[in-house]
């Protein structure tokens, strides 16, 4: 997936998937997937996408900082 954030072009594809965790079912409207992505410098990035009432109605990719990356993968162990 490429996505556009501001004027920056991001590339799922070139990056390296950490983690994936699901939350709820396919079909439930408050059901939403996330996905941690590290790429090669070293940034993480959080894709998230899911129902209309989940947290992620729309595509989303967020860039976090490496601290916040390893608390979501130990809250999503």
């Amino acid at each position: 997936m490429k996505k556009t954030v501001g004027k920056k072009v991001y590339d799922t594809q070139e990056m390296t998937e950490v983690k994936r965790v699901a939350h709820g079912f396919y079909g439930d409207p408050a059901g939403y997937e996330e996905v941690l992505y590290v790429a090669e410098n070293g940034k993480y990035f959080l894709y998230g996408i899911g129902g209309a009432t989940s947290p992620y109605p729309e595509e989303k990719l967020v860039s976090l900082a490496k601290a916040k990356a390893e608390a979501w993968q130990k809250e999503n162990a």
